[in-house]
């Protein structure tokens, strides 16, 4: 079962179901509004059951592909109709953003194992994740490319074993950029990734360095590492996916070419490891590996991230969710890219953060934080309530 299947993870997922149809088979797809690629899927993998953000999508996808013996839901019901259906061994987690939050968390209450490339799911809550997974026995399995690459190096190892965590990061469009001129940026500039194909959500999070803060809190849940031993590592090159330092010095690295389908398939066929079709790394030709720190005065929602973590309860909660509400706004021409981090601060600094002992408590901190987003974004002039902006969660 795919959540986010039109996305570029989702359609990548597909693309290793059909290198191995003998081992996969598509039993629901849930997307949101693009119905026109969704109608492709549907119509080549005819799953039992598909989900679509509202009922006008469900209408327009009637008319574009034949959906006799598939059943249609809306909304976030039906993401959940699909992350927990019977008949599904695996629900791939490739939502963006928070609006992956309650069907992954289904689906390991049903016991499904998750292929998570949706990194929110675990910032927003991943005490509650981890902690229902571990009573159901579902697992989980990193599909972002640094935890993939942390996953490989780690080979089951302990937190007892590791010094630290690299995660690595290519330092996005902007990494030798005057921090000056930063106000100027446009969305055009903030889009043009430098190495990788990601959704436009995705990529605004890697200029601004949120992404990387996103995956040091992935990574203190995902591996029981504290977060003053994950650490951030620039490489421009993208080759070295991320490294492991253990406790007697020896520093493990994964390298691969910079293809989505080469984490997506290790989750997919774990514990096993399958042939694919997929190009390897060309050691025939020089090359020149990067590696330094970031520039966290540039790059403050790093520092966010940390924060949040420290803070606790549902903090990385509200830093999710004031990201979403101002990257948006960045997207619609609303605000300018410099509002994302002071937003995210403000958020983070205006109220206190409870604990997190229910999901309840997640999607009420979710929503506080959006209201509170917007209303900074107000006073700057920024309005951040186009229908671009995401809405508060619902149970």
């Amino acid at each position: 079962a795919i959540l986010g299947s039109t996305g570029s993870i989702g359609t990548n997922v597909l693309r290793i179901v059909e290198a191995f149809p003998d081992r996969f088979a598509v039993i629901g797809l849930a997307a949101g509004r693009n119905v026109e690629s969704l109608a492709a899927q549907v119509a080549r993998h005819r799953p039992g059951v598909v989900s679509v953000a509202d009922q006008d999508a469900r209408e327009r996808l009637s008319t574009l592909v034949d959906l006799s013996g598939v059943e249609v839901r809306v909304g976030v019901d039906g993401m959940v109709e699909v992350s927990t259906h019977a008949a599904a061994d695996m629900a791939v987690a490739a939502a963006v953003g928070a609006v992956g939050l309650v069907p992954t968390y289904r689906a390991l209450e049903a016991g499904k194992d998750v292929a998570l490339a949706n990194k929110e799911t675990l910032v927003m809550a991943g005490e509650l994740m981890l902690a229902r997974a571990a009573e159901t026995g579902a697992r989980l399995l990193p599909i972002d490319s640094e935890h993939c690459a942390l996953h490989q190096c780690l080979d089951g190892r302990g937190p007892d074993e590791i010094r630290r965590l690299l995660l690595t990061a290519s330092g996005g469009p902007f990494r030798n950029r005057p921090r000056e001129t930063f106000d100027r940026i446009t969305r055009e500039e903030a889009l043009a990734h430098p190495t990788w194909k990601m959704g436009p959500k995705i990529t605004i999070d890697s200029a601004t360095m949120m992404n990387k803060g996103l995956e040091v809190i992935e990574a203190r849940w995902l591996f029981g590492v504290p977060p003053g031993r994950i650490q951030v590592v620039i490489h421009p090159q993208s080759i070295i996916h991320s490294m492991v330092e253990f406790v007697d010095g020896t520093v493990l690295a994964q390298v691969s070419v910079t293809d989505m389908r080469v984490p997506i398939q290790y989750a997919l066929s774990y514990p096993e490891r399958w042939d694919a079709a997929i190009g390897g790394m060309d050691f025939s030709k020089a090359m020149q590996l990067e590696l330094g720190p970031p520039d966290r005065a540039k790059f403050p929602c790093l520092g966010h991230a940390y924060r949040a973590l420290e803070v606790g309860g549902t903090a990385a909660a509200a830093l999710n969710a004031a990201n979403e509400v101002a990257v948006a706004a960045f997207l619609e021409g609303e605000a300018p890219f410099a509002a994302i981090p002071q937003t995210i601060q403000e958020v983070l600094e205006a109220d206190a953060h409870p604990a997190a002992r229910t999901l309840e408590d997640v999607t009420e901190a979710d929503h506080r934080a959006r209201e509170r987003a917007r209303e900074v974004l107000a006073r700057r002039g920024s309005a951040g309530t186009r229908s671009g902006a995401p809405a508060p969660l619902s149970l």
